[in-house]
Order: structure tokens, then sequence, then C-alpha cells
């Protein structure tokens, strides 16, 4: 008997420099947060992300929770968010007492549309938080606008956005605040992991108090202050040495890294995309992005779970996406929806993420793209 072909979803590529530097932690013997890697990890993304300051912190999650914090969102506030989106960006508001507030996704990019969040605007509304989906940037011309003439505040989510540009401008750089991740799914990853992208300045010494238990200790740290104390609400949001210093080794080579998805989403898009029945991403003029998935959306809910099954059989881990927010028991109990959520559950009943990894071979996508292709024509697809 043969044996199965297993094409994971994805697969974090780890090397000798990831090593080195875990062995220089471990000679150190400091393993807790705030360190030398640490240090050079937010100096990394201050110069590469062009934001005024940046904090590593143990996940996006982390880092967004921190968002709300700093801007001390209180009971009923409202964060206008896209429906189509990880529960983490609704999580941090949830968790002040806010109200996360969903909208539908533009039908091509699946990014939130501008006009439906401008529509969700109330005089609750603190805020709109950007989702750039897949790492391909939103239109933040448009929620820069948007922001600006409602007097709102910009965050963006940019969780899947390492490495992609907007209008040539780093993704996390537009509004006050951005999150980046670093989880074990992610482009660039030490496991778990996450940056804070501080680019209003005046927000650096809260945000310095948030991440670290909601003391002054920085400053202490700093020779500024006798003894630090208790000053704000604030959590444990330092990240440990030991995953820092696998993370300067991936950031080092986030250029490298990157090119070498794009050669693997390119080779997917050359395949997939003309199809008249196949939806493929589209990618908007003003956006440089990251490869980090490459999707199908197929004809109907039962076509797309018939081809995660088929694919599971051949060994192939392919994947549907997120459960839309509103349409959750935590949705509906913590948010509400505003408007059509039309494209939003379109996308959930439709949409397939491809196997993609920095380093996935010819072999293994040559054997995805067989399958899926194989699928395509039994089904009259292609």
């Amino acid at each position: 008997m043969s044996k199965l072909v297993t094409i994971p979803f994805c697969k974090p590529d780890f090397g000798t420099v990831e090593r080195t530097y875990l062995e220089r932690v471990m000679q150190c013997g400091k393993l807790e947060g705030g360190g030398e890697f640490n240090r050079a990890n937010e100096a990394w993304l201050e110069s590469n992300c062009q934001c005024s300051r940046a904090m590593i912190t143990p996940s996006c999650t982390a880092a967004l929770e921190m968002m709300t914090l700093i801007f001390d969102i209180q009971p009923g506030d409202e964060v206008i968010m896209p429906g189509f989106t990880f529960v983490s960006t609704a999580n941090a508001v949830a968790l002040r007492g806010g109200v996360p507030v969903f909208v539908d996704i533009d039908p091509v990019t699946l990014n939130i549309d501008p006009a439906k969040a401008e529509a969700a605007i109330s005089s609750r509304t603190r805020a709109i938080m950007v989702v750039h989906y897949a790492g391909v940037g939103c239109d933040l011309g448009a929620f820069l606008d948007i922001c600006e003439r409602h007097d709102l505040l910009l965050l963006e989510d940019a969780a899947q956005g390492v490495g992609a540009k907007w209008d040539g401008r780093p993704l996390g750089s537009f509004g006050s605040l951005g999150a980046l991740s670093f989880h074990h799914t992610k482009n660039i990853t030490c496991g778990e992991g996450g940056a804070l992208l501080i680019n209003d300045a005046k927000l650096a010494a809260v945000a310095e108090k948030v991440q670290d238990k909601g003391t002054d200790r920085a400053e202490f740290r700093r020779g500024t202050r006798a003894k630090y104390e208790w000053m704000t609400l604030g959590s444990s949001f330092l990240l440990s040495e030991l995953a820092a210093g696998v993370l300067l080794a991936q950031l080092e080579a986030a250029e490298s890294r990157t090119l070498q998805r794009l050669k693997v989403w390119n080779r997917y898009d050359v395949e997939f995309s003309g199809l008249s029945e196949i939806l493929t991403p589209q990618i908007p003029d003003q956006a440089e992005h990251n490869g980090h998935i490459y999707h199908l959306r197929l004809p109907s809910f039962e076509l797309r779970e018939a081809l995660v099954a088929y694919c599971r059989q051949a060994g192939i881990v392919a994947a549907s996406h997120y459960v839309p927010l509103h349409d959750t028991p935590g949705g509906r109990k913590f948010g509400k929806a505003s408007g059509s959520m039309q494209q939003t559950t379109l996308a959930s009943d439709t949409l397939i993420r491809l196997p993609i990894y920095n380093n996935m071979t010819d072999e293994e996508q040559d054997f995805v793209i067989s399958h899926v292709s194989k699928f395509l024509d039994q089904a009259g697809l292609r």
C-alpha cells in the first residue's frame, strides 16, 4: 500500500539562525520579556513598519486588547469592524464592555466595505477597526477620510499583513495603532507572538504602562522613577525572550521568506485564475500583498464542502475560513450587525484556503494543484 501524502495547511520554516539565537537566550539566562531580543525586534519593526514605536506582545490578540485599554473603551462604546474576521478583533472590544458593530465586506477584496462602515456610524461610535484580509490592504484612503470627517479613531488589525503595503506604506502604519501577528499560521512566526504598532507618539507613555501590568515600571528602569507603582489598567503583555529570539531570526529573513511565499501564491494564481465558475483573489492596484492566503470561492456551500472532503481524503489540508461573527452565539450576545451581511455570509459559505507556506516544494504544490484540478474537472467547473 502506498504511503498517503500529507500536505499540511501551513508549515513554519525554522533554521540554524533561530537555533543560534535560542542558544544565546539560554546562555544569558534571561528568559522573561523585555530583553535584548525583544528590543531588537521592536527596532526592526519601527524601521520596517514606519511606526513611531513598536511593542512586542504575546499575541496579536494581546495587542488588540492593549488598543482598547489605551483608548479606555467604555461600556456601550461602539467599534465598527468587519463580520468576516477572527474573534480576537471583537473580543478586544467586548472585554471592555464595548459593542463590536459588524458590517459587510467588499465582495472583491473581502475587506471591510467603506460605505457600509460609514453607514453604521452612530453617536456611540468611537473607532473603526479595519482588518486587512489575507495581507491585502483595505481602502485606507477612504477610511482615513471617514474617520477624519466623523472624528473617529482608525485602528488596524494587520494580523495577516507583515510585509504587505498600501500605496507604498506598510500595513499597520495608517491608524493611530496597528496590530501584527506572529502566530504559527503566519508568514513570519515564533509560534505565538504579536506586536502593537504605535503611530501616534503621544500614546507611547500609556502603552508602556498597559503593557507592564498597568505600572510605570518602564520609567523606573530608565531611572526616572525611584519606585514603580500601579498607575492604570493593564496586564502582562510581554513576549518571552525565547520566542523573541526565534522571531528576530524570522524578521531578519522576512524579505526572502515573503518572496518564497509569493512564488507559491503566484503559481496557484496562474493555475486557477480565469475559470468562469471560480473566484480567486483580486489584488487592488494600490496593494502590495504578502501571499498570506490563496483562496478559491466555489459556486456553492455544497461544492466547497465537497472539495474540502476530497482534499482531506487525499491527505491535503485545505480549510474554510471564518464563521461570520454576527452569526455566532458570542456575536449575538456581545455585538450587533449593521445592515445586510450578504457578502460576509457568502464568503464564509464558499471560500476554501489552499495549503501555502514559504518552503512549499514544487512537488507538494503539484500534488495540491493536480487534486484540486481533478475535482474541478469532475464537477464541471473548469
